[in-house]
């Protein structure tokens, strides 16, 4: 009899413990009232990113997924990551990042950008000074490659006086440069240290070549660099010619 009481004492403790705990859970108490946003926010606001994220949510303080309310801040276009705390009693406190773009990504036309961690993401290019980005092209999954070639090819253009406008990873798997002036250089295939290397040549002769024709490099049009044992080159106001560069320094 003494065990049989116990046993049912002890389920009567169980069930009183889980109608409480149901109870707990579904007081209107604890439903998420609030949201705040805290990190370095500047193409977002509060209000925006509330009005984005709680129609998304289900669930209250003790039931809501984190991992879908992260997903959900993160799909709001800027935010780069998201990591989201729960606030006692019905608050929940999202910590941002936001992307940071370092060029266009794709056409023109696009709302796709790469940002400093080689991430290609969407959003609208209308929040960015287009006039200060470079502009990048590839495959979406080669974004990293891309932007490591344009970061090694940079300094070099630079030191020749000239800025990089676009860089394209073709299809064929082949570099393409449109400097700032509008002069397109095919640069074919090859690693960084081989593309960058066939680029310092042709520039090492560039100023010699031009000389010749009483231009200076600014004249540059076009070149392409794809040539085994020189270079085609395209100067403005000269008809196109041929220039024998040898490999050597």
């Amino acid at each position: 009899m003494n065990m049989t009481a116990a046993s049912l004492t002890g389920v009567f403790v169980l069930l009183v413990l889980a109608g409480g705990a149901w109870w707990l859970l579904r007081h209107p108490a604890f439903s998420i009232q609030a949201i705040t946003v805290q990190g370095d926010v500047t193409r977002n606001n509060a209000v925006t990113l509330r009005a984005n994220v709680m129609p998304q949510l289900s669930g209250n303080f003790f039931t809501i997924d984190l991992n879908r309310t992260r997903e959900a801040f993160e799909a709001v276009p800027w935010v780069r990551g998201a990591v989201v705390h729960r606030d006692f009693p019905s608050s929940l406190r999202a910590v941002l990042v936001e992307h940071e773009p370092m060029a266009l990504w794709g056409d023109d036309g696009s709302n796709k950008m790469v940002n400093q961690q080689s991430r290609v993401f969407e959003a609208s290019v209308e929040d960015v000074d287009v006039e200060r980005l470079p502009r990048l092209k590839g495959p979406d999954d080669q974004s990293a490659i891309v932007v490591q070639m344009y970061r090694h090819l940079l300094p070099i253009f630079e030191a020749m006086d000239m800025d990089i406008d676009q860089l394209e990873l073709t299809t064929r798997g082949s570099w393409r440069v449109m400097t700032q002036s509008g002069a397109w250089l095919e640069l074919g295939r090859g690693t960084e240290a081989e593309v960058g290397a066939q680029l310092k040549v042709f520039f090492r002769t560039l100023s010699q070549v031009t000389a010749r024709y009483g231009r200076t490099p600014t004249a540059l049009a076009g070149a392409d660099l794809r040539h085994k044992d020189g270079y085609a080159l395209r100067l403005r106001g000269v008809t196109t010619l041929e220039a024998q560069a040898q490999k050597k320094p």
